[in-house]
């Protein structure tokens, strides 16, 4: 298993390139958690802290596939490390501003939110290039997957050490500092530097013009509602099983049970359709999240919350590649930065809706809209097959080619032409 992943990070570049788009991701996975405890030190409310954890989702949520249509039209440098640093700024202003004046500090959060540089699609149009064969670069997307569930670990931890050492203000401050030199380490790198998207067609529509990218993101909507349900249908269960650590204790277990999955499934190759095994991806999803309804004691119910995450990372590793398949010529960067951005809203979604399920229905039904959401994610994928079967648009041509003045041909794989 682990000789799969070696191969990887020691291909040239590869290693630096997956580091700096994680450290370059820390401000944003961490960004609910840093202004929260940012706003309860300065005497807000916990309304107004989640109203401006708000506002910092919404619109990074707008920033990403906008902020990906402008890599993918100059190129990841020219977009990324300004928006990088705007970001950062705007999040330093919001620190030594505080709260008073209100309306600042609204403006601050957006403007960070909205900035956010969009380095994860950024880093999976670089694979091609970086990788060269179609193996290794499915593989990239499985390690991508699993690294992302360790920062978003790791990334709370290290917010809430430095707010133990220091402050919430000081912690606001590294986090970004940091992030601005890992986006600083991905675009002087030569993959970066030297990437070019493809020739597009002038549209409006950018990457939604593909009706395949559309149906992928139809059914990650769901798939997000069904992961932000559980954060909400736990906390109920949590303060009658123990409190707050249980429920510590289940958030961990659902990114262990992804980083397990994710681990497993990119140690080897698969052959066949990746929409079919897609399908089949996101159908263990959903029958793995409805043994949560049983509702057994804590220990039991934490290991039924590792199964419930197994199937996650390997149904985005796997969406990863349909996307590099349906993103239509020269849009690449926003078309994995849509799935980002719906995946994001949908779990906004399902937090929402899982709020007032609980209080009408209680834990059980709250654990029952996660299993609801992920069949619908599945019923999409089903109607939609022959739409997602179809080869994407484009010319097919190797990896790399983008940059090959002799354009060689390699049959099957896509993403050089896209990336």
């Amino acid at each position: 298993m682990a000789a799969g992943y070696l191969e990887i990070l020691r291909a040239r570049h590869a290693a630096r390139l997956l580091a700096g788009t994680l450290v370059g991701r820390l401000p944003n996975a961490t960004a609910a958690l840093a202004i929260v405890l940012f706003v309860r030190t300065e005497g807000g409310t916990y309304s107004l802290a989640g109203a401006l954890a708000a506002a910092y989702g919404v619109a990074n949520a707008v920033g990403q596939p906008v902020l990906g249509r402008l890599v993918d039209l100059h190129g990841q440098p020219r977009v990324q490390l300004p928006a990088a640093l705007a970001s950062a700024l705007a999040m330093a202003g919001f620190a030594f501003a505080g709260t008073d004046p209100l309306p600042l500090a609204y403006v601050c959060v957006a403007a960070a939110g909205l900035f956010a540089p969009p380095l994860e699609g950024g880093l999976r149009a670089l694979w091609p290039g970086v990788l060269g064969r179609e193996d290794r670069v499915h593989t990239a997307y499985a390690m991508d997957a699993v690294a992302q569930e360790v920062m978003f670990t790791v990334g709370p931890l290290l917010v809430t050490l430095c707010v133990s050492l220091w402050s919430a203000r000081v912690a606001l401050l590294v986090v970004n500092v940091v992030g601005v030199l890992g986006a600083l380490s991905v675009v002087v790198s030569p993959p970066s530097r030297g990437w070019r998207s493809a020739p597009r067609e002038a549209h409006w529509l950018g990457a939604l013009r593909s009706s395949g990218l559309l149906a992928l993101l139809a059914a990650f909507f769901f798939v997000g509602i069904a992961l932000g349900s559980i954060t909400v249908a736990s906390v109920p269960y949590a303060d009658d099983h123990g409190g707050d650590v249980v429920y510590g204790w289940m958030m961990a277990a659902l990114g262990l049970g992804a980083l397990f999955g994710g681990t497993v499934y990119g140690a080897r190759q698969w052959r066949g359709e990746p929409a079919r095994r897609l399908r089949g991806l996101v159908a263990l999803l959903a029958v793995c999240y409805l043994p949560l309804m049983v509702m057994p004691g804590a220990v039991a119910m934490v290991l039924l919350t590792v199964l419930a995450g197994v199937f996650l990372a390997p149904a985005i590793a796997c969406a990863f590649v349909l996307v590099d398949r349906h993103a239509p010529s020269g849009t690449v960067t926003e078309a994995f930065s849509w799935i980002v951005t719906t995946f994001t809203v949908g779990a906004s979604v399902g937090t929402g809706l899982a709020g007032p399920v609980v209080e009408a229905g209680g834990a059980l039904w709250g654990f029952a809209v996660p299993g609801a959401a992920g069949g619908v994610s599945l019923l999409v994928l089903v109607v939609t097959g022959r739409v997602l079967a179809a080869p994407g648009g484009g010319a097919v041509v190797a990896a790399g080619s983008e940059n090959d003045p002799n354009r060689a041909a390699e049959p099957r794989f896509s993403s050089g032409d896209r990336a």
